[in-house]
């Protein structure tokens, strides 16, 4: 049987694409942010659907699977509300909050044959994790999850991400790491080809390969920087205030470059800006461009991710490359869930499990 698959909060398409690369068919990728369909369509042959995940129905989901089929239903709530950097805000206020439990809704109504999930590690200190958990296990899933760096599975950048498989027909989990620390893949080879353009340049022939203008203050700055060092080597006339005082002795690692053989630090949606985090090129005065943000993130250099002749934003694709689950993390993923049917048989035979599957009322 073929092996179908929604993917909700889907972004511009990462997972779906790692998915597509490893033959599971993406019949259809939703998210409420209308800026992800131009690069989710353009990249990826499965529709966009801008809708409130809150807004699904249990028959719209069934009729996108089609019949007869292996069915996927992947989920990557938006992480701010679980983030180390929200720690200490009033999480529950945030409406993104309550997304894991829409998520369970449809998983309860729909009883896919498989659902994964990504998010950043320390959701699993957040109840709704564990109550998403326990709602699966009560449905009759097998349930695996763990913090995975994502460089072991061939992301040339540090990322360390909860990933969750379950399934209804046994043990699942994901497939053993691809790579081990010694042979991480580096920035150099994941982006060293790349043409040097200056602060503020843009490629002729990639509007993505552009990096942000310096101010003089920062462009002295990271002339002052040397790969994986830190504002601390900079003569203190190039200090900044904020860095002199004792609440910013703490962070290093801002204003910093990459190193050439080791793997980028965690790309985020302003990873654009030479003082947000160690986003300075390793050896060109500048911070690293969106398209080098976006290959750091695993996707092809020929992504595209906004329409002909439509200017570009820092910002927003800033914020679309940086919350993108990483191209080869999908992968992995799928990998996983294609190992799991041939281990019990079920590519060649039909799913049963889903109909009989437990079921329970809504709690939430």
């Amino acid at each position: 049987m073929s092996v179908s698959c929604i993917d909700l909060f889907c972004g511009v398409g990462g997972l779906t694409h790692g998915l597509s690369l490893e033959g599971v068919r993406v019949k259809a990728g939703i998210d409420v942010d209308p800026a992800c369909r131009y690069p989710y369509e353009v990249n990826n042959d499965a529709r966009f659907l801008e809708r409130d995940i809150s807004e699904i129905t249990a028959s719209e989901i069934s009729e996108l699977f089609g019949k007869g089929s292996i069915r996927v239903l992947a989920g990557c709530a938006p992480c701010q509300p679980f983030s180390s950097y929200r720690q200490g805000y009033d999480n529950e206020s945030d409406r993104k909050w309550g997304l894991l439990y829409e998520f369970e809704r449809i998983v309860e109504e729909t009883l896919p044959d498989i659902v994964t999930m990504e998010n950043v590690p320390t959701v699993k200190r957040h109840q709704v994790f564990h109550d998403f958990v326990e709602g699966l296990e009560s449905l009759g899933y097998t349930v695996w999850a763990d913090v995975v760096n994502c460089a072991a599975y061939g992301v040339p950048q540090s990322r360390n991400r909860m990933v969750l498989l379950a399934s209804l027909h046994g043990e699942i989990k994901l497939i053993e790491p691809i790579r081990d620390e010694r042979k991480y893949k580096t920035v150099e080879q994941a982006i060293g080809r790349l043409r040097p353009i200056a602060a503020g340049e843009s490629a002729p022939k990639d509007r993505l390969h552009v990096s942000a203008k310096l101010a003089p203050i920062n462009l002295a700055r990271i002339k002052a920087s040397k790969p994986g060092g830190t504002w601390r080597d900079w003569p203190r006339r190039l200090v900044a205030d904020c860095h002199k005082a004792d609440s910013g002795r703490t962070y290093p690692s801002v204003y910093g470059r990459m190193e050439w053989d080791k793997p980028a630090p965690t790309i985020t949606t302003q990873c654009y800006g030479f003082g947000n985090g160690r986003f300075g090129h390793p050896e060109q005065d500048r911070a690293i461009s969106l398209r080098e943000a976006a290959i750091l993130q695993s996707f092809p250099r020929s992504y595209k991710f906004i329409p002909p002749g439509e200017p570009v934003n820092f910002n927003s694709i800033g914020r679309l490359i940086g919350n993108a689950v990483p191209v080869e993390l999908g992968r992995a993923i799928a990998k996983s869930i294609m190992s799991h049917l041939d281990e019990h048989g079920l590519r060649s035979s039909s799913s049963s499990k889903r109909r009989n599957g437990k079921r329970r009322s809504r709690r939430h």
